[in-house]
């Protein structure tokens, strides 16, 4: 009888707080979608963390410098008998090399704090250009359909085709004499690890948004535009695009880490970025012949990697569940 009583009163209780709302006494708190996400995300404390460490990382690739002199250590380009032993080898973590030293006596902690900021470079610019000329490319594709569509599409498929990590070998030895390629536009280093980047990442990011704008070009809001007299450009860019924002920061999130893989692997094999500047992947190389009596000078560019790719990682996977909460992940 009591359990009665009260489900009757819970239904009382919903009742009068929907008659107040829809009389409009009481207050609705509505939530903007930036509220929802980092509410949302914010629940990840694994994700959080790992956005908290690229944060930090972004500000320690920035402040380089202050950083290098507030902990008394050299430029990392700069060369040093002393800090060798009397065998000529390297020595390990020391007060004045807090990271230990490499066989030519540059300080492996000034060296890895250059190394983030070749691998931040890369992460962001190379993938923010992807990521600009696939969506580019898969809106027109996807909007215009027909003969624009097929040689988008192919164009892509050809691109898809390619071995990565082959045709950044091919692409970066081509290019690696004085003058580069494309009559000095394109030069060894950075300029070609991002142009491969680009080369590499667009097809994939075109063919995603291909198909999301063939499911959004039939919806009613884009059949409204259009009775409208609105252009295709604006229909594109003004009614498809912000729909597309979710996918887009997901897709994003998830290829920087690849990028920052992509990057190291090519410095690793040594057609990457160029020495002398400092490069996690160049680092890892030259540690190999060093490992037995060197064994920091492998570790500290190696678990900075590590943590890199595996934070950039664990915020991907956070933001593509706060922004599709009731979907699945992406594989």
């Amino acid at each position: 009888m009591s359990t009665g009583t009260g489900a009757s009163d819970l239904l009382h209780a919903e009742d009068s707080a929907i008659d107040q709302i829809v009389s409009g006494k009481a207050p609705v708190a509505a939530r903007s979608p930036l509220q929802l996400f980092w509410r949302r995300f914010r629940r990840d404390k694994v994700a959080l963390a790992a956005g908290i460490f690229i944060l930090l990382l972004i500000v320690a690739a920035v402040l380089a410098d202050p950083i290098r002199k507030l902990v008394g250590a050299p430029g990392p380009n700069v060369q040093s008998t002393a800090a060798l032993d009397d065998f000529g080898l390297p020595q390990g973590p020391t007060a004045d090399h807090i990271f230990g030293v490499d066989q030519l006596g540059r300080d492996v902690f000034s060296r890895v704090l250059a190394g983030a900021q070749v691998s931040l470079k890369v992460a962001f610019i190379g993938t923010g250009l992807s990521v600009i000329l696939g969506v580019t490319m898969g809106m027109i594709a996807g909007y215009y359909r027909r003969w624009v569509d097929t040689i988008i599409s192919r164009s892509v498929d050809i691109l898809l085709a390619f071995p990565v990590l082959l045709l950044g070998l091919g692409l970066a030895s081509a290019c690696s004499g004085k003058d580069g390629c494309f009559g000095g536009k394109l030069q060894p280093g950075l300029g070609v690890v991002i142009t491969i980047i680009v080369i590499a990442n667009s097809p994939y990011v075109a063919r995603i948004i291909r198909g999301q704008v063939l499911s959004l070009r039939e919806k009613e809001f884009v059949e409204a535009s259009k009775s409208l007299g609105a252009s295709n450009m604006r229909i594109i860019f003004r009614e498809i695009l912000p729909n597309l924002v979710a996918p887009i920061i997901v897709y994003t999130t998830l290829f920087i880490p690849a990028n920052i893989l992509l990057e190291a692997a090519l410095s690793f094999l040594g057609v990457g970025v160029q020495p002398p500047q400092a490069s996690w992947g160049q680092m890892l190389a030259d540690a190999t012949n060093i490992f037995n009596t060197a064994w920091w000078y492998m570790i500290a560019p190696g678990c900075a990697l590590l943590l890199t790719v595996l934070a950039f990682n664990l915020v991907g996977d956070g933001m593509q569940d706060a922004l599709n909460p009731k979907g699945t992940r992406t594989k």
